[in-house]
C-alpha cells in the first residue's frame, strides 16, 4: 500500500505497499523526504456510511477480492483510479495502517480510515505511475474471519524494476456471500526487515 507522511508538514513521503495495492496495495516509497512535528491527518472528504455496491465477482472469494485490491490502486501517472470500486471493498469503519521504524528502534503506526488515504494518495497518483502486485500470500481462516499475509512489490510502470518491496496484513470478513475488507496494516522490506523468502511465490 502506499504510505503517507506521519507528518502533515512533510510531503509523500515512502510508497508502500500494498503490492494492493496489495494492493497496495495496495504499500511501497515514493522519494524520501524530510519530516517535522506531528499534527492530526486532515480531514478527509465526508462519504456516505454505506459504501457502494461491490461487483459480485470481486467479493466472492478472498482470491478475488485480494486481487482487486492491488488492482485498483494501480495505474499510470495521472491515471483516474476507480475509488468507487475501492470502497465497495470495505467494511465502513475499515482502517488502513502504515507503519515506520523509530530511530529508538520501536516503530510509529499512523492510523487512517480509507477516505483519508485516498485523500493522501491521490496528488502522488497525479505525478507518479505507481503499480502494485502480490508475490506471495499465506490466508489463514477461522469461519467468518480471515487473514491474509500478502508479500508485495511496487513499481512505476509494467515491466520496470520494483521501487520497493513489503508485506500487507490484511484483515477479512465473510458475510453471507461476500468478503470485506476490515483492516491493512503493512510495512516495508528494508535493511533488517527483509521480506521473508517463504513467503515470496505463495499462492
Amino acid at each position: 500500500m502506499v504510505r503517507l507522511p506521519f507528518a502533515r508538514s512533510a510531503p509523500l513521503v515512502r510508497v508502500v505497499v500494498a503490492a494492493l495495492a496489495a494492493l497496495a496495495t495496495v504499500a511501497v516509497a515514493a522519494p524520501a523526504h524530510a519530516q517535522s512535528g506531528s499534527a492530526a491527518p486532515s480531514a478527509a472528504p465526508a462519504r456516505p456510511a454505506t459504501p457502494p455496491a461491490a461487483r459480485p465477482e470481486d467479493v466472492a472469494s478472498i482470491d478475488a477480492i485480494l486481487d482487486v485490491l492491488y488492482a485498483v490502486i494501480s495505474g499510470g501517472a495521472g491515471e483516474a483510479r476507480d475509488w468507487d470500486r475501492m470502497r465497495s471493498l470495505f467494511l465502513p469503519g475499515a482502517r488502513l495502517i502504515p507503519t515506520r521504524p523509530t530511530p529508538n528502534g520501536g516503530a510509529a503506526a499512523r492510523v487512517m480510515t480509507l477516505e483519508e488515504w485516498i485523500a493522501g494518495v491521490e496528488p502522488f497518483f497525479k505525478e507518479t505511475g505507481f503499480h502494485e502486485r502480490e508475490i506471495g500470500r499465506r490466508v489463514e481462516r477461522y469461519g467468518n474471519v480471515a487473514h491474509a499475509f500478502s508479500a508485495y512489490e511496487s513499481l512505476h510502470a509494467p515491466g520496470e524494476p520494483a521501487f520497493q518491496r513489503g508485506v500487507n496484513s490484511i484483515q477479512l470478513m465473510k458475510d453471507g456471500g461476500r468478503w470485506w475488507v476490515v483492516t491493512i496494516f503493512w510495512d516495508a522490506e528494508r535493511e533488517g526487515n527483509p521480506v521473508p523468502e517463504d513467503l515470496i511465490g505463495k499462492p
